[in-house]
Formats: C-alpha cells, structure tokens, sequence
C-alpha cells in the first residue's frame, strides 16, 4: 500500500512533465508559421525547407556528439530513418508550402489540426481485436470542435473553393499521423537519434532538389529572412523534433498529436497578450473543448488490478 501510494503521486508528477513539454511543443511549432512568413519573403519555399532540415540536423548532431553518444550505423535503423522522414519533413513540408499559396490561414489551421482525427482513424483500423479508447475518441472529437469554434465556422467558407491545394494539406496531415505511428518503432532509442536521423535524411533529399530547382547562391536573402530561417531550424525544428520523439514513447502516438489542437490555443494566447486582442465567446467555449479534448488523449490508461 505504501509503495502504490507513493507511486501515485510520481506519476502525477511525470505526466505534468510531459504535459509541459506538449505545451513547449505547442508554442515552438506553433512559432513556425511566422517564422516560415517571413523566411519566404525573400527565400524560396524549397529552400527554406531544405535549409531547416540541414540546420536541424547539424544542431543535434552537435548535441549527441556533446553527450558522448553517437548514431546508429547499421542500415535497418537508418532505412527507417529515411521513411520517418519523408513521413514528418519532406513530404508534409513541401505540400504545406505549395498550398498555403492559396489556401486561408484559418481553413488551413483546421484541416493541419485533425492529425489526431487520422492517428485515431488509422490504429482502430489496423487494431486487431482491440476495443475502442472511448475516452481517446471523446478527446479527439473534442478537440476538433474546439479548434474549430476558435477559428471559427467562416473558415469553411472557403472550402472546396481551392479543392486541390486544401486535398494537399490533408495529405500532409495523413503523413504527419503515419509519422506519430510510425514513430513508435524507435522507442528504444534516445529522442535525439530518430530526431537527428530523420532530419539528415530529409536534408539528403531536399537539398539537391533545392539545388537544382533554386539555385540558392543566386538569391539575396534579406537579414530578417536569414534569422527566422536560423530560428525555425533551432528552435520549432531541432528542438522540437527531439520533444515530440520523447512524446510519442511516453504519451503514444494520439497523445503526442494533440499537439496540433494546441498550437491553435497558444497562437489565440500569444494575440492576447501582445497584440491586446480579444476572443468571442464561441472561441473561449472552444478553447475550453480544446483544454478537455487535450486532456481526454492524453491522461495515461489505467492499469487493471
């Protein structure tokens, strides 16, 4: 008894923890959509993506090397590597980029918001036998309508008006869910092994595209440019990546994802607090569904017994 008492209590305590790394999560990509506005002002979409990656990747292979660890080196791991990241960088990257040409922010917020939706979607096919998380599947619904609600019901005006480009923000959505469950497969590594991996892989694969189609050292980069570009890939990039892997192996792949019902919130807070706006009360009722979908994914399973 004295045993399970305490141990109550530290578990309470970890999930904090890694509730506050969510919010971390939250806020650090939440941070990329500005950064990305104003690294395309003056750097191409493909490069700018090709040079997040790159960074990213050279950061944290300077972290490992500075915690003594080293990568994996046999092919298995690696292959793996390489479709994470075509799962969660290049793929995703690239069609987001192309469509938000032409698509509204607020549409594009809901459709690159339902990731959970898709992870939940894609385990209860592939389950077998298994019994529906009720709680998970409230927690998703939840959300949804809480995200939606903040942004609100005239972000759908423009749905099917850009068909192609809003298909392509859903696609990348897919991708961004088969990643959280794909991810699961490096559980028993260090965050920053698939983070670093993947990412040196998605530079591999973007970088002589950006190459050839750019041709980079022709470009004039304005200052600003330059420092978001540095800021994307240190922050809503390198560090990022390697919370997110921690994530999945401690919250699973449906709680890790709900990250993308708070980078909504915290977007509607940063408004708040330096830009002096304010929210409807259909948008504070939605935060609130956003804070209870939240919470629903990612509270840990109790234990029979």
């Amino acid at each position: 008894m004295t045993t399970q008492a305490a141990a109550a209590p530290a578990a309470k305590s970890g999930h904090a923890v890694e509730l506050a790394l969510l919010l971390v999560l939250a806020t650090l990509w939440g941070g990329s959509y500005t950064f990305i506005k104003i690294g395309v002002e003056t750097i191409p979409p493909l490069t700018l993506i090709a040079g997040r990656t790159l960074v990213a990747g050279a950061i944290l292979l300077v972290v490992i090397r500075w915690r003594g660890l080293a990568l994996p080196r046999d092919r298995a791991t690696w292959k793996k590597f390489l479709f994470q990241a075509c799962l969660n960088s290049v793929v995703p990257f690239t069609l987001i980029a192309w469509a938000e040409r032409s698509v509204d922010a607020g549409l594009a917020a809901i459709l690159n918001a339902t990731t959970p939706v898709f992870v939940f979607l894609i385990t209860l096919a592939v389950a077998r036998g298994g019994k529906v998380d009720l709680r998970k599947a409230f927690g998703v619904a939840f959300g949804l309508a809480g995200i939606t609600l903040v942004v609100g019901m005239q972000a759908f005006n423009g749905f099917g008006g850009e068909l192609v480009a809003q298909l392509a923000i859903v696609l990348a959505t897919i991708c961004y869910a088969c990643a959280a469950l794909f991810g699961r497969n490096f559980t028993g590594l260090d965050p920053l092994m698939p983070a670093a991996g993947s990412l040196i892989c998605g530079a591999a694969l973007l970088t002589p595209v950006a190459l050839a189609v750019d041709r980079p050292w022709t470009l004039n980069p304005s200052h600003e440019s330059l420092v978001a570009l540095l800021m994307l890939a240190a922050f809503s990039t390198a560090l990022a990546f390697a919370i997110y892997f921690r994530l999945i192996r401690t919250l699973g792949p449906v709680g890790a994802t709900a990250v993308s019902y708070l980078r909504v919130p915290v977007g509607v807070a940063i408004g708040i607090v330096f830009l002096g706006e304010r929210l409807s009360p259909t948008a504070w009722a939605g935060l609130a569904l956003v804070v209870i979908g939240v919470v629903a994914m990612t509270l840990p399973e109790r234990k029979a017994g």
